[in-house]
């Protein structure tokens, strides 16, 4: 197993070697930026199909609400931007909002951005399937073990580190970006060149019939799903190389810049292309069927397109363990998500990440296509939340220059209460959810803290009240016969200086009983022999029965139970699939004990 676990996921790492384990602000931007950056595939798209329910002529006011999103786009980078400075050691709207708005706006914002990660890699990973199995009909039968497979792949590695994941990943991340420069490079060329006759597209400020403010608030809600992942780079902080706060802001701006350029250029090419959303094409390959026809780079842009579809699930794989660190730290959740793995990054939040995504692929059969509203309204809560946060900041300390970020982050907290609040209007029925989850997640940490509390109160050497004194000390040793391996476990127990040795002997037939007793009372008179009949054949039955009696006597007199199992180890480690059974279903059992002590004493054979 060992040599296994180094084959998938390489030679453990000295902590000493963290500093070599940081990202580079290329490789950050290829990881952490996935996830927006792949929303630009289906974010234009949801404006068009908002839009379609009026008619096509409708399409030029995608152009306005690109704007709009690109303006929210804007508060959101500036307004992170700041976060990254005034919060250097991560965390993003979970550490903000609990330290403006109160510990329970921190923990509805960490717990919606902790539920929204495992909804990235779910979704994510199923659309980059739904791709591949798009181009190969063949496969569609198998969407769900397909999709299990790239979580397991991108699990195992972010389990190698994060910066050998990000060696690997950044490829495709920026092959998906040079491609749709290209496209857009190119579709632009053909417009200005004249190869695009203008009838293909309703003129801009052509009255349309039927549009009303509540179905361009719609629009713009759906097409700001585009900005879903620009909060991943301020949970991430620590895994910057330093100056971390410096090169984190230096990424976020140029993801901004990135999602932007990509963003728009998409948006008005499908305007000017008269691009119709429909079931068998997206919009993506629309415009570059129309750009480049059928040909090479067309299936490149198409195969880039899935791709980066699944690496966006990346995002979360970067952002989850950090986020879990900060809440853990905190005591809200496990304090197995601070530990790092062989490799340095947080293995444990990287592995439950994982499981779980993979839970939500199976449960919906890959097709999660209905979970991206429930996926959004996840992100614009804490959008809403940090951007909040931090105007009670500016507001409370005012320290120089505040007023501009006070405007910066008050834009960002309107626009994306708004989208959230235009979510619940018009997609209820897939978002409603969140209302019940939402809770029980933060119910859940309050429970998880006032169990540390608890503890930490009870084992604190400072409180009153006295540890109680262990008087003796009582053993009890299961036996099935007299062998090498009994009268070694007899030695251990008599070297404790035991008040009591107790041995058990379970047989399943009177006769055994008898013979052993007297085998017994010849071998070792000196050690009390218990006999424990069991005529249905269950040794773990009346030795639980008997340890439980054993155990309430011998609290009232402050003494404490031992039970020592006797186990020989074979030369060959195969051989003990042969034997042992009884004595690894006896500590299998006691594991679940809590009132005594278990031992094991093994007797090593020679051949």
């Amino acid at each position: 197993m060992a040599a296994l676990k180094r084959f998938l996921i390489g030679r453990p790492l000295k902590s000493t070697e963290l500093g070599e384990q940081k990202l580079t602000k290329k490789k950050a931007l290829a990881i952490l930026s996935s996830d927006a950056l792949s929303s630009v595939a289906y974010g234009p798209e949801q404006i068009l199909l908002v839009l379609i329910t009026v008619s096509t002529a409708a399409f030029w006011y995608s152009i306005p609400i690109g704007i709009g999103v690109l303006i929210l786009l804007l508060a959101l980078i500036l307004s992170y931007r700041q976060i990254i400075f005034a919060y250097p050691h991560g965390g993003g709207a979970y550490v903000v909002s609990k330290q403006n708005l109160g510990v329970y706006a921190g923990l509805i914002a960490g717990g919606s951005l902790l539920v929204d990660y495992i909804l990235t890699v779910a979704v994510s990973v199923s659309a980059g399937t739904d791709a591949i199995t798009s181009a190969f009909p063949a496969l569609h039968e198998h969407t769900v073990g397909i999709a299990i497979t790239f979580v397991l792949l991108i699990t195992l590695l972010n389990l190698r580190g994060v910066t050998e994941s990000a060696s690997i990943l950044a490829y495709p991340v920026y092959l998906f970006v040079a491609a749709m420069l290209i496209l857009i490079g190119a579709g632009l060329f053909s417009i200005v060149t004249g190869k695009v006759t203008p009838d293909l597209h309703t003129p801009i400020g052509t009255p349309v019939a039927g549009i009303g403010l509540f179905l361009l608030l719609r629009a713009f809600a759906s097409g700001s799903s585009a900005l879903t992942g620009v909060e991943a780079i301020s949970n991430a902080i620590p895994n910057f190389k330093d100056p971390a706060p410096s090169n984190a802001a230096k990424t976020l701006m140029a993801m901004g810049g990135l999602l932007a350029l990509l963003f728009s250029g998409i948006v008005y090419l499908a305007y000017y292309f008269g691009i119709t959303p429909n079931a068998e094409a997206t919009v993506v390959s629309q415009i570059a069927e129309h750009t480049f026809g059928r040909h090479l780079i067309y299936y490149i842009i198409q195969g880039t397109t899935a791709l980066i579809l699944i690496l966006a699930a990346n995002t979360g794989y970067s952002a989850f363990p950090l986020l879990a660190v900060n809440l853990a730290k905190d005591k809200f959740i496990p304090r197995m998500f601070t530990m790092r793995g062989d490799r340095l990054g947080y293995s444990n939040g990287i592995i439950i990440l994982g499981l779980l995504s993979i839970v939500l692929i199976i449960a919906f059969q890959g097709q999660t296509e209905h979970l991206i509203p429930l996926y959004a309204v996840g992100v614009f809560i804490p959008f809403t939340l940090s951007q909040t946060g931090m105007m009670v900041k500016w507001i409370r300390e005012k320290p120089a220059g505040w007023v501009p970020k006070l405007i910066i982050n008050t834009t960002g907290a309107v626009i994306s209460f708004t989208v959230s609040i235009m979510f619940f209007l018009t997609k209820f029925a897939q978002v409603w959810t969140i209302l019940i989850f939402l809770p029980l997640i933060v119910y859940l940490f309050h429970r998880i803290k006032k169990h540390y509390e608890a503890v930490s109160e009870q084992l604190r050497l400072s409180t009153c009240e006295q540890a109680v004194p262990i008087e003796g000390n009582v053993i009890i040793l299961p036996v099935s016969g007299i062998t090498h391996v009994v009268e070694q476990s007899l030695n251990y127990a008599q070297s404790l200086s035991a008040n009591q040795i107790i041995a058990v002997y379970i047989p399943f037939e009177r006769d055994d009983e008898v013979r052993f007793e007297e085998k017994w009372n010849k071998w070792r008179p000196d050690v009390r022999l218990v006999t424990l009949h069991s005529p249905y054949r269950s040794i773990i039955h009346p030795l639980s029965k008997f340890i439980h009696t054993v155990q309430r006597k011998a609290s009232e007199s402050n003494y404490q139970v031992t039970v020592i199992i006797p186990q020989f180890i074979p030369k060959k480690s195969w051989h003990n699939l042969l034997h042992n059974q009884s004595s690894i279903m006896i500590r299998a059992y006691l594991l679940f004990r809590k009132d005594v002590i278990i031992t094991t004493v093994p007797y090593h054979l020679k051949k």
